[in-house]
């Protein structure tokens, strides 16, 4: 069962942050089932370790709600530090081969920053 706990805004859109036990900081209406579906359009089995990365991402969003802007750069940064010891960007992009910041963010069930679709930022979508 899922409580809704505490509201807050990303840009472009309002979310409301339900208490899952294993994803706390879930936007509104994402669901491990939705994840599930919008992996398996992209051609992913979702492994515990692509759970773990949509966790970081979840709350990396969630961490910075009243930022103006979520900068791709900083984002990227942020989980080469977080996945460092599991092989880091090298193993996100084995993971999410379309992108750990882009792919990530559409099966986390959140809005790509500015940027992480571009393919000169090295992004294949």
């Amino acid at each position: 069962m899922t409580e809704r706990t505490q509201e807050y805004v990303l840009p472009g859109r309002e979310v409301l942050q339900e208490t899952d036990p294993d994803f706390p900081n879930a936007p509104l209406g994402w669901s491990r089932h939705e994840a599930e579906q919008q992996a398996r359009t992209e051609g992913l089995s979702l492994s515990e370790s692509h759970w773990q990365v949509i966790r970081a991402l979840q709350a990396y969003f969630h961490r910075h709600r009243d930022a103006p802007a979520i900068h791709t750069r900083e984002l990227h940064d942020a989980l080469e530090e977080a996945f460092h010891k599991e092989g880091g960007i090298k193993r996100l992009y084995e993971l999410f081969p379309g992108g750990p910041v882009a792919q990530g963010c559409r099966i986390a069930g959140l809005p790509a920053p500015a940027g992480a679709t571009d393919r000169g930022f090295g992004s294949v979508v």
